[in-house]
């Protein structure tokens, strides 16, 4: 069964939610706004994806952070693990966890791919 990570009222979210459903696939949600996420789950996604495609940079936590505490989330995968952790808004949505794989961001080719 898939699990997809990420914060329930999110146009992303939203458009992951809409097709997963239309392809009939069974998934379990995991809200990590309200669950919060560990640093070994966080070590997976950033193995396998790199912190380029797991750290969103461009929504509006990464901006308002200093840049002192942008540096400090960069400086290594430890730092970058606790940034995430604290600010979960940091982490790029969907993720979805496939047992196998993970799919970073609303794909919908990826995700069709599932079916």
């Amino acid at each position: 069964m898939l699990t997809i990570y990420g914060i329930k009222n999110c146009n992303s979210m939203k458009k992951a939610f809409d097709l997963v459903s239309e392809l009939n696939i069974k998934y379990e949600f995991h809200d990590y706004k309200k669950l919060g996420i560990d640093a070994g789950t966080l070590k997976k996604w950033l193995d396998a994806k790199g912190q380029d495609l797991i750290l969103n940079k461009k929504g509006t936590t990464w901006k308002k952070l200093t840049e002192t505490e942008q540096q400090q989330a960069l400086s290594n995968q430890e730092s970058l693990i606790q940034a995430l952790i604290t600010h979960t808004s940091l982490i790029k949505r969907p993720v979805i966890d496939t047992g196998h794989s993970f799919i970073v961001g609303f794909n919908e080719d990826e995700i069709r791919a599932l079916k």
